[in-house]
């Protein structure tokens, strides 16, 4: 079975998955003990580490009879590169700003 791939901004949206990505960004954690720190059943924390794993956030590697994930750029690429172009075109527009207003205020002298 096909596994469904996951927009990395759909991965993101719930905040248990964002809550997720902090705490592996501070090590690598078993399903069980990232499942520590929610108020939910074992299947819900699996089903978000899934949606992870599928938008390229984790890897997940079996260890003995334990899983565990890890923190993977790739997502992080995918929204990266989203806020770079605004980033770039904000930049952009504020530069023609400055340069709008710096050719009115040598106008006015």
């Amino acid at each position: 079975m096909v596994q469904p791939r996951f927009d990395a901004f759909q991965a993101i949206a719930d905040p248990s998955r964002r809550k997720m990505l902090r705490l592996l960004s501070k090590d690598s954690l078993t399903i069980n003990s990232l499942g520590e720190h929610f108020d939910m059943s074992r299947p819900a924390v699996s089903k978000h580490i899934k949606i992870l794993h599928a938008a390229g956030f984790i890897s997940i590697q079996d260890i003995g009879r334990e899983r565990h994930c890890t923190l993977k750029p790739d997502g992080f690429h995918h929204l990266q590169e989203w806020i770079d172009y605004f980033d770039k075109f904000w930049v952009s527009k504020l530069k023609k700003l400055e340069t709008l207003l710096h050719n009115k205020s040598l106008n006015k002298k």
